[in-house]
């Protein structure tokens, strides 16, 4: 499918190809961002990526880059094995994420970046940032998965996950996922929508979430002791106000407390509380991270 729909320019941009270092490729989408002659234009040389959550593709962002496109370039892509990106066949491993990123950044020039990550992507953004911190602008993670949340590593957490995977891959053989995620699909504009069906719910999809799992929370809990050093970076941290798909209140609040902990201990750290929604906040509250992105293009 093309960045078209129906004669008419997809919201999400055009689509670019990107070549990683070891051949591999995966689909990015570009919105160019304001003009010269734009009231917008001084916002122009700033490029803002998104990064999707653990089993989602470039449409969850649908709600969030069209806007931040007014204001500069907005690129999302699909992570390997997501949406239209073939899949890898090496594992899938954090390291091996961030290296995808930075791959991307290479791509799209010298910047400056902001990263925006939601859940599972927050913490990939901070490894792929501390690769090369002087590109980048600031971060800004939208209900990130935190290494200071200790239930992440309780064995009933890994179990319940192993559960919902196994699950979501025999809804999605059966072509039944998007009755699970029918809330959120509706919610998306018509063409982000279409992709979302198309591309964002097959086996595919979460077999790569699968293969992603297998060593993320490992990699994850080696933050705790050598998180990713992104001295000097800004941090906006946007925390979910409440429970739902799978989070107690109890454990929203020591996620929460973890985001403030995080934040805390950020260069101009900040943390934000979307009060209107749980944990999927691009698209309960797109405005508010819009215009928290927008706040740090304009910053000095």
């Amino acid at each position: 499918m093309s960045s078209t729909t129906s004669g008419t320019r997809h919201l999400q941009g055009s689509v670019e190809w990107v070549t990683t270092r070891d051949g591999r490729t995966l689909h990015a989408m570009v919105l160019p961002g304001p003009g010269p002659d734009t009231d917008e234009a001084e916002l122009a040389p700033l490029t803002v990526v998104f990064e999707a959550g653990a089993a989602a593709t470039r449409s969850s962002w649908a709600l969030v880059q069209p806007a931040v496109g007014r204001w500069a370039r907005a690129v999302v892509y699909d992570r390997a094995g997501l949406g239209r990106s073939p899949a890898d066949p090496a594992s899938r491993t954090l390291r091996r994420m961030a290296d995808d990123l930075e791959d991307l950044l290479d791509h799209f020039g010298p910047g400056p970046y902001i990263l925006v990550g939601h859940s599972a992507g927050g913490p990939l953004v901070r490894l792929a940032a501390a690769g090369r911190t002087e590109r980048i602008r600031a971060l800004v993670l939208v209900d990130p998965t935190d290494e200071g949340t200790d239930l992440l590593f309780r064995p009933l957490f890994r179990r319940a996950e192993r559960a919902l995977i196994a699950v979501s891959l025999l809804l999605a053989r059966l072509g039944l996922l998007r009755f699970l995620f029918g809330s959120l699909a509706k919610a998306l504009p018509e063409d982000a929508r279409r992709d979302l069906l198309a591309d964002g719910l097959a086996p595919g999809v979460i077999r790569t979430q699968r293969a992603q799992s297998r060593t993320y929370l490992d990699d994850l809990a080696a933050f705790r002791t050598a998180p990713p050093d992104v001295t000097g970076v800004p941090v906006t941290v946007i925390s979910g106000a409440l429970p739902g798909s799978g989070i107690s209140r109890a454990g929203r609040e020591a996620i929460n407390r973890a985001h403030a902990a995080s934040a805390a201990m950020a260069a101009r750290g900040r943390q934000v509380i979307a009060e209107r929604s749980g944990h999927y906040i691009p698209v309960t509250e797109p405005e508010l991270v819009a215009e928290e992105i927008r706040g740090l293009l304009s910053a000095p």
